[in-house]
């Protein structure tokens, strides 16, 4: 595992980002980790978020693209950050670009935010997490429907490889499955996992007992 994985695995637990417990998310589920990008709200931290990010994008997608796309509404600060990441760390200038919610019909008109999508732009798509493909079907249509674009891939921060609509697949599978787009993330939870099992300081036997049982149930057969 690369050295800025396992910096990004600790940032998120300093920064109360991931934690650990008994949870209910949104789809019902009764999960014993929790994340949450809101609770990246200092300078230092979307700073080095954006710049985890680039390192990731950098890796999976390379740099040969022109716009990073963030979903409203927690991917419009994290394009911003990215954007200025990718800048500082290798030179390459990319705009950002983000939807809102509803059109906006004066001054700075439309429905994007940021930059303008041209045709032939490279896109890739940048969000927190990927659970149900939700933000990635209601922004698809729209984004595709401006221009004539690539979208490159879709970066998320945790992979948390379990399944989506569908019990073989996971949701990043489901959305390149549909729209054809390469996801990945900067960790998956398995990585997490096994990293915090061989720091030994964090998740105890009950813990580890606790997240083998959830994959279990709702893990990619």
């Amino acid at each position: 595992m690369q050295d800025y994985k396992k910096e990004f695995i600790d940032f998120m637990i300093e920064s109360d980002v991931l934690k650990f417990g008994e949870f209910t998310l949104k789809s019902g589920r009764k999960s014993p980790f929790f994340m949450n990008a809101g609770a990246y709200v200092t300078g230092s931290q979307l700073q080095r978020l954006g710049e985890y990010y680039a390192k990731a994008i950098h890796d999976n997608f390379g740099l040969d693209f022109d716009v990073l796309f963030g979903p409203a509404y927690k991917g419009i600060p994290i394009s911003v950050v990215t954007a200025m990441a990718i800048y500082k760390l290798y030179g390459k200038e990319v705009r950002y670009c983000s939807n809102r919610k509803e059109a906006k019909d004066h001054g700075d008109a439309g429905i994007l935010l940021g930059s303008n999508l041209k045709d032939g732009d490279r896109v890739v798509m940048i969000e927190d997490v990927t659970t149900s493909g939700k933000s990635i079907d209601e922004t698809y249509p729209i984004i595709t429907g401006l221009a004539k674009i690539e979208i490159v891939g879709l970066m998320v921060s945790l992979n948390r490889e379990e399944y989506g609509k569908s019990k073989d697949k996971t949701a990043l599978l489901e959305v390149h499955e549909k729209y054809g787009i390469r996801g990945a993330a900067i960790v998956s939870m398995s990585e997490v996992v096994e990293y915090l099992k061989d720091k030994g300081s964090i998740l105890d036997s009950k813990l580890i007992s606790s997240i083998e049982d959830y994959y279990k149930e709702y893990g990619v057969k």
